[in-house]
């Protein structure tokens, strides 16, 4: 088949490399226009942007499907059917209707559960036991559309955003092309409407950690927001980011230091810290982070 590539982060490249390879042709990639990055404000192309250039593929960076201009284009491509992973673009009806077997969805949840943003940091947040992809035909919804298939992958109890996002993005690339290779055998089903829940995006003031809540909470939370964001927590005046933990079976004062390495006492148990992060460094395994680093046993973490 003919198709459109739509995606933007590192997230999108399995399933556009796995498209690339397989029977079906891609005639055009979308993604997100280049974005100032870095200290010197450099515009930085996408990593689907980068990865599409190696291909040799056409790339489109519509800011919107607002303008007349930017539709006609993509109407004109006369596609089949449009693929989208994670594009971060809201699609208009105009698009969604354009490609002749409309636009298909990589969604790295079980849907209804976690629709929306960020599904993954969700899932892990939560204490999820189980995730997984969905291939969804996409429709004006926020994530509401009939699913063709899915895939269930279990959550392992040190998997953090990064790892766990690596696993579902080689899980939907191959569950993509699958489902393209065989799509008259696939009937899409409507999600139930039983069991809906919304992973709404990462707001910076959710990472700053908070000691009083339960050390599994607050582990959760260092996974999921490793290692973008970063959960952190203020130390000696400095912002720190808390990028792995574990839990311990130790107890005090919530967000006493406990000894001298790198544990913290939560509201209930407390967290070992074994890999952190200073402004304007590189994440390093806690005992190299406090070789110079003052962290004194008794003191107090807001």
């Amino acid at each position: 088949m003919k198709l459109v590539f739509m995606g933007t982060p590192n997230f999108s490249v399995p399933a556009l490399k796995a498209l690339a390879q397989s029977n079906h042709q891609i005639c055009a990639v979308y993604s997100q226009p280049p974005r100032p990055a870095g200290r010197g404000k450099k515009l930085r192309l996408s990593d689907v942007h980068k990865e599409a250039l190696d291909l040799g593929l056409t790339v489109h960076n519509p800011a919107s499907f607002k303008s007349y201009k930017d539709r006609t284009i993509f109407w004109k491509l006369k596609a089949d059917i449009a693929i989208v992973v994670a594009y971060g673009l809201i699609l208009p009806n105009q698009i969604l209707s354009a490609p002749k077997f409309g636009c298909l969805n990589i969604h790295a949840s079980l849907l209804p559960r976690w629709r929306g943003a960020a599904p993954i940091q969700r899932a892990i947040m939560e204490g999820d036991n189980e995730t997984g992809v969905c291939i969804m035909k996409m429709e004006e919804g926020l994530d509401t559309g009939p699913i063709l298939s899915s895939r269930k992958i279990q959550i392992k109890e040190k998997d953090n955003a990064k790892i766990l996002s690596e696993r579902l993005s080689l899980v939907g690339s191959k569950l993509i092309v699958e489902v393209l290779d065989t799509l008259s055998e696939f009937k899409a089903c409507s999600q139930s409407a039983a069991g809906v829940t919304y992973a709404s995006k990462i707001e910076k003031s959710e990472a700053k950690i908070d000691w009083s809540l339960p050390a599994k909470t607050i582990d959760r939370k260092i996974r999921a927001l490793s290692p973008f964001p970063g959960a952190w927590t203020e130390i000696n005046g400095e912002r720190i980011k808390l990028l792995a933990s574990k839990v311990i079976n130790k107890e005090n004062e919530p967000g006493m230091v406990l000894d001298k390495g790198f544990s913290i006492a939560c509201g209930q148990k407390a967290v070992e810290i074994t890999e952190a992060q200073r402004p304007g460094k590189s994440a390093q395994k806690s005992d190299v982070f406090l070789r110079g680093f003052r962290l004194q046993e008794g003191s107090k973490l807001d």
